[in-house]
């Protein structure tokens, strides 16, 4: 199996929810939120000129990217999380009812081919949680790769 390093976090957008309630029902901590209505924030600047126009929550579900091995997989903490994720049903199902979107993002970087497999029980779960999946694929040169020259 070719190696690839990867992150997954759990993204949550709503007309109007407060953050701090999706905080609670979760039982994670966020890295990103604001709420419907909220002046935009530029983090380098400040404010900017509008307000948001529905509530974002972003959790990290992983401490940092992982290098897949035979122990750990995008599969392996896939599954993990929505073993998890299955005690919050009723507030996901409660989310997409009210509007909302719950995705789980996933980041990939991988230095050559690679194969996901995911199965019809996590597929079939992720269903009922309501849950989307986005795939970030970013290509990732080999560390002893040489620098191509400028033109």
């Amino acid at each position: 199996m070719s190696e690839y390093e990867f992150t997954v976090s759990l993204r949550i957008r709503h007309p109007s929810i407060e953050p701090s309630s999706i905080t609670e029902m979760l039982g994670i901590e966020p890295q990103h939120t604001w709420k419907a209505g909220e002046p935009r924030r530029d983090p380098g600047s400040g404010d900017r000129a509008g307000v948001y126009r529905e509530s974002y929550w972003m959790g990290r579900l992983m401490e940092e990217p992982q290098l897949s091995s035979a122990q750990v997989s995008v599969e392996t903490v896939l599954l993990q999380t929505l073993t998890q994720l299955r005690r919050s049903q009723p507030f996901l199902e409660q989310l997409s009812a009210d509007g909302g979107v719950a995705e789980l993002s996933i980041s990939l970087f991988a230095r050559e081919n690679f194969r996901l497999e995911l199965s019809s029980d996590s597929l079939a779960l992720l269903g009922r949680l309501r849950l989307s999946v986005a795939l970030d694929i970013q290509p990732h040169a080999p560390f002893d790769a040489p620098t191509p020259a400028p033109n």
